[in-house]
């Protein structure tokens, strides 16, 4: 794939830069040093405080320790979702309208790339690569999960509640409008990964490739505010900029690395592969065997970096990317097909319905209940895709040179969005019906290791593949290995891919930056998700995306600012030039039928002005001239004369268009 000239750092796009390379050196260390300080830090005091303090110290200092982090962590995090959160939900309406008003508007004629650029893909595989930056680790973890914890526990405010004191089976089963709880649920999920968490990448992919393709700029987030900024983006706001993206990216990868080893080790434990010692006191996969299987597939991953091996990457994505199908389809016959087909219909006529007032729902009205929910859930959800941003902004960005604001906005807020939908209702939707008809016998998560979905979501997906394969029986086998080996790949392209934009974020716009430095970002990803995984669990991890999204979000903010002055000042050039150019037009048509009517104005008032008389005798004169002139010519009569005579006319003409210029 072509990119625009790479300048270096802190200065303007140049064709002809090519700076020199020397190994080992930092390419911008002013974002490369206080990025990697500001991860480590956020890392290592967690982990610190809840694991190494406990070993060296024991009794009351290491509990007051690990406590006074604990409660650091919570009043933050309360404070952060309270006072923050309706400002993210907010935040996240306006990226959708932003997004629309891109598309439909003025400037959706826009073309990303210099006026005569050409799309570099055609439109099917734009489609693919799109529904590849939409498909990943989270579509696994959460597909079949996330809707049975809305259904199996109904968001507060919903009508239906859990029943209490159940012991046996589902012990959050619903009561009430259970069909409606069951749409309701449907319309959480598809309201977290539809069109809200696309226009949140759109946003950023938008912003990047107007500036990588249409100004030459580097690929570097600083740039997307040149706009707003102008010169300043070269200084040190541009660099706080791009610092601020690299520690969201980092730890919006690692929240996805700690879910897909979550979901790998419940494959590998479903599949019988763990060992005893990988487990714990009740029973759950145990950090140890966590670690390991982020080792080795991290260190996969790192081998893949190092070695580059880009194009077996890319051909082990798109082999992905047919599992991933094969998958979908099996899972899709294997259940409730024509059901499946119908909820899929109905579903997303009720979350068109419903969109409005979910994307503004912020638990106001259900106490502390809902304000958990919101924390643990949507919140999450808008710090998640923030965070990560920045990753799937560059993708989606250096795959879109040539196309139009409007193809642009169209091509990524629907494609991925709706491929996330069949995934969800295949998935999700199936794991509601069987749950529906599974008369509490709790075959969908073990309820004697967790109370709700939400509590074991990993081992949601292998469950419902033994529902609907059997239990025990190969092809049960086959889904399974093949579900583990999906997350592997998506681990190990993401930890690459990942790796590659953080680095050439940190490098000032590197498109091939040092090796050492991206092995080294590939591995610090694999190393925060592996302490804080020991530290806190995925609890902490969420709470890490959520807390490195609220900087990133002020960015895309300035970003849509920036944005949209940009194109509103290149509309207006675009308009000055039409106006110009229909005033030209104008005026060369006016010209020529002015030119034809004084023409024919200046005939008919010689005709009438010098009548047949006067041209005979202008005739004789000019006769009588030419004889003296030309002593042996014989004279003419005044009317042969008179016949040859013609006036000038087209020295007439000629003398007013010189008049005329």
């Amino acid at each position: 794939m072509s990119a625009p000239p790479r300048p270096p750092h802190g200065a303007s796009a140049a064709p002809s830069a090519q700076p020199r390379k020397r190994r080992g050196r930092i390419p911008a260390p002013r974002v490369f040093i206080p990025a990697l300080i500001i991860i480590l830090v956020m890392t290592l005091v967690p982990f610190v405080t809840s694991v190494i303090v406990p070993q060296i110290w024991s009794g009351d200092v290491a509990e007051s320790v690990e406590t006074g982090l604990a409660n650091t962590i919570e009043t933050t995090m309360q404070g952060v979702v309270s006072g923050l959160g309706p400002w993210m939900v907010v935040a996240v309406a306006g990226f959708v309208l932003f997004s629309l008003v891109m598309g439909l508007s003025r400037f959706g004629d826009i073309k990303l790339g210099q006026d005569d650029d050409k799309p570099e893909f055609s439109l099917l595989s734009w489609f693919a690569m799109l529904f590849a930056a939409g498909m990943g680790i989270g579509l696994v973890f959460w597909g079949a999960a996330e809707p049975l914890e809305y259904f199996t526990s109904p968001r507060p405010g919903v009508n239906g509640e859990r029943l209490d004191g159940a012991a046996e089976g589902y012990n959050h089963w619903v009561e009430g409008d259970i069909a409606g709880v069951a749409e309701q649920a449907m319309n959480q999920t598809f309201l977290h990964w539809g069109f809200h968490a696309w226009a949140i990448y759109a946003v950023i992919g938008l912003a990047l490739a107007y500036a990588i393709h249409r100004k030459g700029r580097p690929v570097s987030i600083r740039w997307t505010l040149e706009p707003l900024l102008g010169d300043r983006v070269k200084g040190w706001i541009g660099d706080v900029i791009d610092v601020i993206a690299i520690v969201g990216t980092v730890f919006g990868v690692a929240t996805s690395l700690g879910l897909g080893v979550s979901q790998i080790a419940a494959g590998l434990n479903h599949l019988g592969l763990i060992p005893s010692w990988g487990f714990d006191e009740d029973g759950s996969v145990g950090s140890i065997a966590l670690i390991l299987v982020i080792v080795v597939v991290s260190g996969i991953a790192l081998i893949s970096v190092v070695s580059g091996v880009g194009k077996g990457i890319k051909w082990l994505s798109n082999v992905n990317l047919g599992m991933a199908a094969i998958f979908l389809i099996a899972m899709l016959l294997l259940g409730p097909t024509l059901w499946l087909l119908r909820t899929l219909v109905e579903s997303i006529g009720d979350y068109l319905g419903a969109v409005v007032p979910l994307t503004f729902h912020t638990a106001a009205y259900t106490g502390e209940e809902g304000f958990s929910f919101q924390r643990w859930w949507t919140v999450f959800y808008w710090g998640w895709w923030i965070s990560w941003a920045p990753f799937v902004g560059v993708f989606i960005a250096r795959i879109s040179k040539g196309r139009t604001v409007r193809q642009f906005i169209g091509g990524v807020l629907l494609v991925p969005t709706v491929m996330s939908f069949v995934w969800f209702t295949v998935m999700g939707a199936g794991a509601i019906y069987e749950a529906w008809e599974d008369g509490g016998e709790g075959r969908l998560w073990s309820t004697e290791t967790a109370g709700t979905v939400g509590e074991q979501p990993e081992a949601v997906l292998f469950n419902y593949i033994d529902v609907l394969a059997g239990g025990g029986t190969a092809l049960a086998a086959g889904l399974a290995i093949v579900a583990t080996v999906m997350v592997a790949i998506f681990f190990i392209t993401s930890s690459d891919s990942g790796s590659l934009v953080i680095d050439m974020i940190a490098s000032g716009g590197e498109l091939d930056p040092p090796k050492w430095s991206r092995a080294m970002w590939a591995g610090l990803e694999g190393l925060v998700a592996i302490l804080l995984l020991v530290a806190g669990g995925l609890t902490l991890l969420r709470d890490a995306a959520i807390l490195t999204s609220v900087p990133v979000m002020i960015v895309m903010l300035a970003m849509c600012v920036a944005l949209w002055k940009a194109l509103n000042g290149e509309h207006q050039v675009l308009v000055e030039a039409e106006r110009r150019h229909r005033r030209e037009e104008l005026e060369r048509r006016v010209a020529a039928r002015m030119e034809t009517h004084v023409e024919k104005q200046v005939d008919e008032t010689l005709d009438e002005q010098f009548p047949d008389r006067f041209r005979e005798e202008l005739a004789t004169v000019t006769v009588r001239m030419a004889a003296e002139h030309e002593p042996g010519a014989s004279p003419s009569t005044p009317g042969e004369a008179g016949a040859a005579f013609t006036l000038p006319e087209a020295p007439k003409r000629r003398s007013w268009r010189r008049r005329r210029d």
